[in-house]
């Protein structure tokens, strides 16, 4: 038999959906259970000493009928019953101490695989959570690993004790009678059929159940934050969102309820093979007393293990059932921890130090990954667009109905709209920024400006080419050095729900309350924070809704001020924003600036003519470089971009 092929055997016959639980998985989820052998060790003794107690009951029970009471020996009966009272008590005793390690076991086995699960995803690239819903992700931090650690905490334990009560139960019954032994084991293949034969269809209905609750999950976490929240109720669709939860949490009562089902549907029927078995025994039995074989105490003494037989052989039965539901959750956390990591620290990666703030490109060329074999399993999601392609391609629209992106059309060819539409983001871009030097990057949506920035800080990685910060590349330096050097103030700022001092604090955990002050007097936001109630300790709210456009973004500019790093890219995105927020900001940004190599998606006319050069970005090259008189002369893409975009707000200062 192939490998792992007992498990098959246990859990029925394998399809695509309901894989075999094989040994290399069963090794790995017992490593998780190497840091806890003592207490496992420790548990198993002591739930032995439970076992060997318990078999001494159906013994006195025999001992009082065929000696005690017929011979009338009062203190043998004394001693009799006080064995009836204390070894409950022992055994109670034990029992809640064996709990106690049982639970710290179990809890220890959470907190294992969440903090290895939670440790894996902050490795992950920003491409692994573009493609995947936080509510997918919560479900396997949360439901996954409660339900896996169930299999080193209960079932393992449990699985064991029932072997070795079992071994127990069935020697001392020997002794009693081979013949009713032999009769109360007959049954056993009875319940290994009924185990293969329910145990696969289970496993599945539990795989179908955690998909049904990652659906759930991910669509509360995603229509239940503050975003998507004003988005349903700007648009009037609360009762649609309403009846697409329903449709899931609907899927998950029906999974759960077959579940339960087919599960009471298994115990009901080893429950009547064991009842078959019992009134088997007594009928031979009876008759064997009858012919005076053996005395009435040796079968009632018989009658109670059998009891203590057939209960750890259910309960062996349905083991592997359990078991098999365990690993389908170490399935699904296993999925995530052995997703392969994009961004890679190399062995003895530099550690930048003293940085000048040089930074170059060279021959930089990116695509956007579209692979989802390095990415989880896609879970289906009924009521929703499937399918949905880059919103930049325009082949819908021009009804050629590919999946790929629209084409580039040659120069010359005026009949069409010059797209940004494109496979690569980037391509062959090339530029030098010196020390202190400030560069705008200016160009339409879409021509790879934002996708420039993420490169710097290693959000991703040059599909080829290499970026340098004061000569040395980016893939050969320590990820937490080269983020300490550079500092990044997106258009979106995202603030954690807590407290202003809390979310000025990610950027330097020991600041000091004058430092903390001190960025935020620079920019500009010192004297609103203390206009606030509770000042600093005043809670922004869920992604910082409670303020303004305009005061999240000086917070950020005050964060990075803090972080004072040696590299700013900066989305100076402030068209949204009131005359006095956009006022205070551009001078907030005169001051981040001020002596620090700055890259900034330049959305003002005042940035461009402050900038030492200007990169013109069209369809992820740099279509011109140069200074704002000099490109001006040129006449080209940044004419008229000025002429469209720029124009108006010079004749408007």
């Amino acid at each position: 038999m192939h490998g792992g092929g007992w498990w098959v055997y246990a859990w029925g016959s394998d399809n695509d959906n309901n894989k075999s639980v094989t040994w290399p998985l069963v090794k790995r989820v017992l490593n998780y259970a190497r840091p806890y052998w003592d207490k496992i060790g420790i548990t198993l003794f002591t739930i032995l000493v439970t076992t060997g107690l318990g078999l001494l009951t159906p013994l006195i029970f025999r001992d009082l009928i065929d000696n005690a009471l017929p011979n009338g020996d009062t203190g043998r009966l004394n001693v009799l019953a006080l064995g009836l009272v204390l070894i409950p008590i022992v055994v109670s005793l034990v029992g809640m101490y064996s709990r106690l390690l049982n639970a710290q076991i179990g809890e220890g086995v959470i907190f294992d695989l969440r903090t290895a699960l939670y440790n894996h995803m902050q490795r992950m690239s920003l491409r692994f959570f573009t493609n995947t819903k936080v509510g997918e992700l919560m479900s396997r931090l949360n439901n996954d690993v409660v339900n896996a650690q169930s299999a080193i905490s209960d079932t393992i334990v449990t699985m064991v004790v029932n072997i070795v009560q079992v071994i127990a139960v069935l020697g001392v019954m020997l002794t009693l009678d081979w013949r009713l032994t032999v009769m109360s084991v007959a049954v056993l293949p009875v319940f290994i059929f009924i185990a293969r034969r329910r145990g696969g269809s289970l496993r599945q209905i539990r795989r179908e159940g955690m998909e049904y609750n990652a659906q759930m999950n991910a669509m509360m976490n995603e229509t239940l934050n503050i975003g998507g929240t004003l988005l349903v109720k700007l648009f009037g669709r609360g009762k649609l969102e309403t009846d697409r939860f329903a449709n899931r949490a609907g899927k998950v009562r029906d999974i759960g309820i077959k579940e339960a089902y087919l599960g009471n549907q298994f115990w009901v029927i080893v429950g009547m093979v064991g009842v078959v078995g019992t009134a088997v025994v007594y009928w031979v039995g009876g008759h064997l007393v009858l012919d005076g074989v053996f005395s009435i105490g040796t079968i009632v003494a018989f009658s109670a293990y059998l009891g203590q037989l057939y209960g750890p052989l259910q309960s062996l039965t349905n083991s592997p059932v359990i078991f098999a539901r365990s690993m389908v959750s170490f399935e699904r956390v296993f999925e995530v921890i052995d997703l392969p990591l994009e961004i890679i620290e190399k062995p003895n990666a530099t550690v930048l130090e003293d940085v000048r703030g040089e930074l170059t490109f060279e021959h930089v060329n990116f695509t956007y990954d579209t692979d989802t074999e390095s990415l989880l399993s896609e879970v289906n999601r009924p009521g929703r667009m499937e399918n949905v392609k880059n919103a930049l391609s325009l082949d819908s629209a021009n009804g050629n109905g590919s999946e790929k992106p629209a084409k580039a059309e040659p120069d010359g060819d005026t009949d069409k709209p010059h797209t940004q539409a494109r496979e690569a983001a980037l391509d062959d871009v090339s530029f030098s920024i010196k020390p202190g030097q400030l560069v705008a990057l200016v160009g339409p949506s879409g021509a790879g400006k934002t996708t420039m920035t993420y490169l710097i800080p290693r959000l991703y990685d040059p599909t080829s080419g290499r970026i340098l910060i004061d000569g040395y590349d980016l893939r050969d330096v320590t990820l937490e050095s080269l983020a300490t050097q550079i500092g990044m103030v997106t258009q979106e700022t995202h603030l954690f729900h807590d407290t202003i001092r809390t979310n000025l604090l990610y950027a330097k955990i020991d600041a000091t309350q004058a430092e903390i002050e001190a960025a935020c007097k620079a920019a500009n936001i010192h004297d609103f924070i203390m206009g606030l109630a509770d000042g600093y300790d005043s809670v922004v709210g869920e992604r910082g809704y409670r303020l303004s456009g305009g005061e999240k973004q000086r917070l950020a500019i005050a964060r990075v001020i803090l972080k004072n790093p040696r590299i700013l890219v900066l989305d100076e995105a402030t068209s949204h924003l009131d005359s006095q927020s956009e006022a205070l900001i551009q001078d907030a940004l005169k001051t981040v600036m001020d002596g620090r190599t700055s890259l900034v998606i330049a959305h003002r006319l005042s940035t461009i003519l402050a900038a030492d050069q200007i990169l013109v970005m069209d369809r992820g090259q740099i279509a011109e470089q140069g200074t704002h008189s000099g490109l001006l002369a040129k006449g080209g893409l940044y004419a008229n971009l000025y002429e469209t975009q720029f124009k108006g707000e010079r004749e408007l200062a």
